[in-house]
């Protein structure tokens, strides 16, 4: 790996996801890649099971469209990423006998890791066996990235442990069921991720989803939310892109007489 970089040009993409439809659903995600590639970003991160689709009516319907973390058609993503550049993408991991709900870190040349989810929500209990990590830290080209998906990042000791880890950015793919809120106000799951954001000054990559499917609506939070924990890009049709600046979210101090992590008390909690 390079040494790590001070500014980093991110994408959050969301393209379309049809329900079991592996193939075009690769052919999309290629196609999105390709598009934040020609705009430069070094990182790009996509939705949770954005191979596969979501809503499944069982572990079968999964598993049918479920893909190895070897599976040949993961060439045909990895040769539009450029050189220097990390896509994180959501699948149904087959392994074995067990099917997980993974985020896949590809590069160019490398199939990097593979991050299992720890935290399942609502029916996924039914479908996914749970992963044993809560949160993955893999080192890339620009700095340290962090992967959690979706609910794992509603219990704040998930990011707050990738940062403690090292992480440069937070990449999380996400498929948020539009829920009511009042007038004007952001989806609770993004507010949590701003909190979480500002609370390690560590950003956050989000990839969600659109539309409905199977009569689940989509809270389409696709965002991109920097060290302080503010949205710096949501919702673009070409998929979110911003510039990060790492060299602040490695400065944790808080002049003149504070640190966000040396000023924890752990021996209160």
């Amino acid at each position: 790996m390079t040494a790590p970089v001070d500014d980093l040009r991110v994408a959050a993409l969301s393209p379309e996801v049809v329900i079991g439809d592996v193939d075009a659903n690769l052919g999309r995600i290629r196609d999105a890649v390709s598009a934040a590639a020609r705009r430069d970003a070094r990182l790009i991160v996509l939705p949770e099971l954005a191979t596969s689709g979501y809503v499944f009516e069982d572990r079968a319907e999964a598993e049918r469209a479920g893909m190895t973390a070897d599976d040949a058609r993961w060439a045909s993503i990895q040769e539009v990423i450029p050189a220097d550049a990390v896509v994180v993408v959501g699948y149904a991991e087959i392994d074995g006998e067990r099917l997980y709900n993974t985020a896949a870190v590809l590069t160019h040349d490398a199939h990097l890791a593979d991050y299992r989810k720890s935290h399942l929500w609502g029916a996924e209990k039914l479908v996914f066996d749970v992963g044993a990590e809560a949160g993955l830290v893999v080192d890339t080209s620009f700095g340290r990235l962090g992967v959690a998906i979706c609910y794992d990042n509603e219990f704040p000791e998930v990011p707050r442990r990738l940062a403690l880890a090292g992480a440069d950015v937070l990449a999380l793919p996400v498929n948020w069921p539009l829920v009511p809120r009042p007038e004007g106000e952001h989806a609770p799951e993004l507010i949590q991720a701003m909190a979480s954001a500002r609370s390690s000054r560590l950003p956050v990559v989000v990839a969600d989803r659109w539309g409905s499917e199977r009569g689940v609506d989509w809270t389409d939070g696709t965002a991109i939310i920097d060290e302080q924990g503010w949205i710096v890009a949501f919702r673009a049709v070409m998929g979110a892109t911003a510039v990060l600046s790492l060299a602040a979210v490695r400065e944790k101090s808080l002049p003149p007489h504070n640190h966000l992590f040396d000023d924890r008390r752990g021996d209160l909690y």
